[in-house]
């Protein structure tokens, strides 16, 4: 992220680069459980949408971590991070397209839904 504590979004080939890097990332998944089926991104935590409020102190030890927040096309991710943002999280950034994006991008064999 550019601005650690302003940047809103991250691009998949930014995000593959950095990790690739070995750069201190934590990689969140807001999908539904359903959806981890179909498919996923290495690496990552799940705590899907719904249960962020109760699962908000899950998160505590990412406080120094740029965290990046993903679902299917960005839009609930979007919102998450928001939260995310509004609950004192201050490196938060949302996976532009989110892992359709992903797919687009960086690995096209991950299946789509």
């Amino acid at each position: 992220m550019q601005d650690k504590a302003s940047a809103t979004e991250m691009s998949p080939r930014e995000l593959k680069d950095r990790l690739d890097a070995g750069q201190k990332i934590a990689v969140l998944d807001v999908r539904e459980p359903h959806e981890l089926a179909i498919c996923s991104l290495n690496n990552t935590f799940h705590i899907p949408m719904g249960m962020l409020p109760l699962r908000l102190a899950e998160l505590d030890s990412y406080k120094d971590y740029d965290i990046v927040v993903y679902c299917r096309s960005g839009k609930r991710s979007q919102r998450a991070a928001q939260f995310l943002r509004e609950n004192g999280f201050t490196r938060v950034a949302n996976l532009r397209g989110g892992i359709l994006a992903w797919a687009d991008e960086v690995d096209p064999s991950l299946p789509r839904y």
